[in-house]
């Protein structure tokens, strides 16, 4: 016999729905990110492509961290990825998405799981700090 009241089971599937909408948000930068590198050209191209490439592989690597320990937390998501973008301004399109998982972090209950969330961001923020200061 469970436990758990109506209220938190309502609460507990908003959670999941929100984790699995976020994860898939991510998955598709990360997809994002893959097109950039594959298009980009001109003066600074090989760093940006070189920077890219790094950040996708750290990217990817806690992006399966944290679905897996999310999935061991919450059970099964309902993982929908939306429209891949290639934005014309990658730089302000990474910057964005940066700010956009920051005002979500806070769906992330557990510890472990902030830290792995934590390596994310810093990916993002290493990608960028390379995109911008190192042509």
């Amino acid at each position: 016999m469970s436990t758990q009241t109506a209220s938190s089971q309502s609460k507990s599937a908003t959670v999941k729905k929100e984790v699995a909408r976020l994860l898939g948000e991510i998955f598709a930068f990360n997809n994002s990110l893959k097109l950039i590198h594959w298009g980009i050209t001109g003066e600074g191209s090989y760093a940006a492509h070189i920077s890219l490439d790094q950040a996708i592989d750290t990217l990817q690597e806690a992006t399966d961290s944290l679905v897996e320990t999310t999935m061991a937390s919450l059970g099964d998501l309902d993982i929908v990825l939306p429209e891949t973008k290639r934005p014309a301004n990658y730089v302000k399109h990474i910057e964005g998405f940066y700010d956009h998982v920051e005002s979500q972090r806070h769906i992330f209950t557990e510890t472990f799981t902030q830290s792995i969330f934590d390596d994310y961001q810093e990916g993002v923020k290493q990608l960028l700090f390379r995109l911008k200061r190192l042509q």
